[in-house]
């Protein structure tokens, strides 16, 4: 029998990890769009699970009326929504370090920008990678 040694050059942290996401001898492919389109799907998911069962009513129409559409608000399964963003806010991105406080990020329906955003990167993500 006969041992072969091989000597590994020694690489960085980052170095192996591009290795790895770039390998095709792993049993699933990576891929760098996959590395983008792995977390944000993940918070979407996370997101939309935890919006969907406590999110507080959103005043969708900007006329401080607002309208409820978690499980916790006495919705049920079929009925639940995640209720979109206010018109309030107007057409522009309502970032979460926009607001003065979380709760008016979630009075102003902040979540559905969040799901919704996150959502469309993720798949153009899987599209371009595929």
């Amino acid at each position: 029998m006969t041992a072969i040694l091989e000597r590994r050059e020694s690489q960085s942290l980052w170095g192996r990890f591009c290795n790895w996401v770039t390998s095709i001898q792993n049993r699933l492919y990576i891929g760098w769009f996959s590395v983008l389109m792995i977390p944000t799907l993940l918070t979407t998911t996370y997101v939309f699970i935890i919006s969907f069962i406590v999110a507080p009513p959103v005043d969708i129409d900007g006329i401080r009326e607002p309208i409820s559409g978690s499980l916790l608000y006495g919705n049920n399964i079929i009925y639940g929504a995640i209720i979109p963003t206010s018109t309030a806010i107007g057409l522009h991105f309502y970032l979460i370090w926009e607001a003065t406080s979380v709760d008016e990020w979630l009075y102003n329906g902040g979540p559905y920008e969040l799901i919704l955003l996150h959502f469309l990167l993720g798949v153009a993500c899987y599209m371009h990678g595929s």
